[in-house]
């Protein structure tokens, strides 16, 4: 399934380059991968676990298993993605924008955090 979405995401950023606006479709590649892509493996690791992966275990704990982690099944994932500017997705649990979930964001562009071009599951 995760193998379908990363396709889909190509074949939208492809498109959106042919049309002459790459920005915009990485943009939308990015926030099509925050708001749904992830969010299967990490709700199966919160299934099994109790909870989602701390900040500090962050995203590794889809792919390998954190230390002390009781009733994890993974991997959820085969590898980490990367955003469409080739940078590690940004994930924070709890989340400063998701009180009671998780902030999973792409920096964007300019790939700094906290700034008007991040793309996040808010």
């Amino acid at each position: 399934m995760v193998v379908l979405a990363i396709l889909g995401l190509l074949v939208a950023v492809l498109v959106r380059n042919v049309g002459g606006d790459l920005d915009r479709g990485q943009e939308q590649a990015a926030s099509l991968f925050v708001k749904t892509t992830l969010e299967s493996p990490l709700t199966g690791f919160r299934i099994d676990t109790g909870n989602y992966p701390t900040t500090a275990q962050g995203l590794d704990a889809l792919v390998t298993e954190p230390q002390g982690a009781r009733g994890w099944r993974g991997p959820y994932l085969d590898k980490l993605p990367r955003d469409p500017w080739q940078q590690s997705y940004e994930y924070r649990y709890p989340g400063t924008h998701n009180k009671n979930k998780f902030d999973l964001f792409s920096k964007g562009r300019d790939q700094t955090a906290g700034t008007d071009d991040d793309v996040g599951n808010w």
